[in-house]
């Protein structure tokens, strides 16, 4: 039971780091997207250690997984358009009302 306990609290330091990195990095759209790559990261072990401890399918996890996945496909092919489009990817050389 220990060792449950000490991995959920491994990943719950993960995923506090992960938000901050999100919260903190205000510059560049791939600091941002990797934060949020970070906080996948950690909630899907977070996910597989409980799933494993209770003994449940892991057919959620897989699932969970896929969805991060194309989370992280969309978030590039943004990155991608974004600096074909405006040169880089600085949050200050977005305009509001530019499309």
């Amino acid at each position: 039971m220990l060792k449950f306990s000490v991995g959920v609290l491994c990943f719950m330091i993960m995923a506090i780091c992960g938000l901050g990195a999100f919260i903190s990095n205000h510059k560049h759209l791939l600091n941002v997207l990797l934060g949020l790559e970070f906080i996948m990261l950690s909630v899907f072990g977070m996910l597989s250690v409980n799933m494993a401890g209770v003994g449940l399918e892991g057919v959620f996890v897989m699932f969970f997984l896929a969805m991060a996945a194309c989370e992280g496909a969309l978030g590039l092919s943004l990155l991608v358009s974004t600096v074909r489009s405006h040169g880089n990817d600085y949050f200050s050389s977005f305009g509001v009302l530019m499309c």
